[in-house]
This record gives structure tokens, sequence and C-alpha cells, in this order.
């Protein structure tokens, strides 16, 4: 508790300083109180140039407990949309209401930044996209880990040609814990909802799009997971035009934290992220070494990286650029853990179709 309104204190004095240093700001609004929503306007209020209006929740109790922590408006979703006080507006609501809110604010005019998926369907996407270009606004699929320093840095270090020629990258996650099966029941499956991440991050370092992708997978973890129609371990591989190999593994189990590692082989060397732990010290006994458990889920784990994609996303605003991850990433990654899905029904590697 104490650590949170330490949180909380820090923020405040963030917010009253970014206030006082810019003129313009960016002003945003959020739909959605959740978790999620919750992340974001925290980092909202950590960015400068961006200044957090108001926020709204279908639960009024989510709505105001947010409103509270960060001392901002509670309004309606369609006071949101249609306010002449709001530039932008996040979309972190739930999956199933991101198509209308997305048509809704294009026709605001305002800048949308949307968590993924953009929708469960392809074709839905491409409408969302399309509604988007027409009416000429910014769009911001948010694929966080691309803004992860150390996922980041790995990618800068192989643009540069450190280690050569790409020839193979290898990307390990894993949940400490699955989720309530209710939530898989409508979540779309393990890869349009967990390793859809790992397919954007594919795209990322490959720079190329995947050609074909084969998929497996089991229900290890429970067998509740089995019954609702998805699977809780899985392993894809995703082979491009030039013959790279990208080789995916998820678990909705892991006993020491959340595991996420990254490696990329090239012609003249490798490099790799391990896990973030705990703490970073090691220790060395007779009985060998030891270290902390991996950090405990993805919003400890990915902190940094939600505020910096928030930050890339309020500048490209302010600068009138386009903002990364675009809405055609977000379809994209969709398209693959479609093809994904296809794959692991049919048990064969199957064309992706971006057409």
């Amino acid at each position: 508790m104490r650590e949170h309104q330490l949180a909380d204190t820090l923020i405040a004095l963030i917010r009253q300083h970014t206030n006082k240093k810019s003129l313009f700001m960016i002003r945003i609004g959020i739909l959605g109180c959740g978790r999620i929503g919750n992340v974001h306007a925290s980092s909202v209020v950590q960015t400068p140039g961006a200044k957090l209006v108001s926020v709204a929740d279908a639960v009024p109790e989510a709505a105001a407990a947010c409103a509270e922590r960060f001392n901002v408006e509670v309004r309606t979703i369609d006071q949101i949309i249609d306010a002449t006080d709001i530039d932008a507006v996040v979309i972190a609501t739930s999956s199933p209401t991101h198509f209308d809110f997305i048509h809704r604010i294009a026709s605001a005019k305002k800048a949308i930044f949307c968590e993924k998926p953009i929708d469960m369907s392809s074709d839905r996407v491409r409408a969302c996209i399309a509604a988007v270009e027409a009416a000429n606004v910014p769009f911001m699929t948010a694929f966080n880990q691309r803004f992860d320093p150390h996922f980041a840095t790995l990618q800068r270090r192989l643009a540069a040609g450190e280690i050569g020629s790409l020839e193979t990258v290898s990307i390990t996650s894993r949940d400490p814990a699955p989720p309530p099966v209710a939530y898989l029941k409508g979540s779309g499956g393990i890869f349009r909802d967990m390793m859809i991440h790992d397919f954007d991050l594919a795209r990322f370092l490959l720079n190329e799009e995947p050609l074909t992708v084969y998929a497996v997978g089991s229900a290890l973890i429970d067998p509740a997971i089995r019954e609702a129609g998805d699977v809780d371990t899985a392993v894809v591989v995703l082979t491009t035009a030039s013959g790279k190999i990208c080789q995916i593994t998820n678990s909705r189990r892991a006993t020491y934290g959340y595991d996420q590692r990254l490696e990329v082989h090239g012609s003249k060397g490798m490099l790799r992220v391990s896990n973030v732990h705990e703490a970073q010290v090691e220790c060395a006994t007779s009985n060998g070494f030891t270290m902390p458990v991996a950090k405990p889920f993805f919003l400890e784990r990915f902190g940094p990286a939600y505020l910096a994609e928030m930050q890339h996303f309020v500048q490209c605003v302010e600068k009138g650029s386009i903002p990364n991850p675009t809405a055609t990433d977000g379809l994209h990654a969709q398209l693959i853990a479609d093809a994904a899905a296809i794959s692991l029904e049919s048990g064969e590697p199957v064309k992706i179709k971006y057409a």
C-alpha cells in the first residue's frame, strides 16, 4: 500500500511539472478503467506534452477509482468521444467494443491509441483501417514490446548489422499462470490473445513478412482449457521468403515468474535478451549459482515499455507524424494468428494470406 501511495505521489509531481513546462498539451481521454486502462493513465500523466483530461468505464466504480487516483473527471464514453477539449482517445475497453469506438472516434477527428486486438475479425480490422484512413487521423496499435528498452536495443543493434545477416529468431513467452477459463472462452485463443504480441515482435525483428506458419499445441495445464476449445502450450515456426526462421514458444504456466526471453542469430554472431529478475544480483556458493525469480507479470516486466509507447504516440500526434505500430501492423499480426489457428487445426503448414 505504501509503495502504491508513493507511486501516485510521484505521478502527481510529474504531472504538475509537465503541465507547467508545456503551453500546448495533447489532451487525452481514456475509455476503459480496468488494469490496462490504469497503466495507460499512469503513462499519460508521466508523458511530457500530454494531459489526461477524463476517463470513462461501463462500471461506474472503476471509472471513479481511476479518476480519483489521477485527479481527473469521470465522463461518459459519448462525452469523451464528442468532447472539444480532447485531442486523442485511448481505447482500453474489452475487445468486442473496439470496432465501434474506432469508427466513432475517427469520425470525431481524434487521434486513436488502441489496445490489441483491433478486432477479432480480419475483415473488420480492414474496415477500421479504411475508416481511419478516410478520417486522416493518427492511429497506433499498442504492441508495447517494441518499446521495451532491452528488446528495442537488440533490434537496433541487429538492424545496424552487428551480427551480420539475420538467420533465426527465437522468442519465449510464458505467463506465470493461466487466466480464468471464462476469459479464455472469449479471448480468441492463445494465438490471437497471447502470441499475437510475439507475432508483432517477430515482424519487427525479421524486417520481412513471414510467408508460412506451422503451429502445434496442447492443453497440458488445465483440462478445462481444452474443453473451452483452446490450448495452453504452443510452439510456432514462421518462415520468410528469404529463408529466415522464427520459432516462438508460449505457455500459460511458468513457476519461476514471467518468462520473457529473446535471441537472434546471424552470420557473425548472436544477440540475446534474458529474463529481467526481481533483483539482478546473482549469488554463488558451494551449492551453485542462484538468482531471484523473474518479474511476476507483464505490468512489472514491461512497465518502461508502456511508458515509452505512450510517449511515442504523444510525440507523433504533436509532430503530425505516423505512429508505429500502425493499424496495418495490427492487421498483419492478426492474419498470422489466424493462419496459426488454421495450422493447429489442420496439422499442416499454412500460407499467410495478407491480401
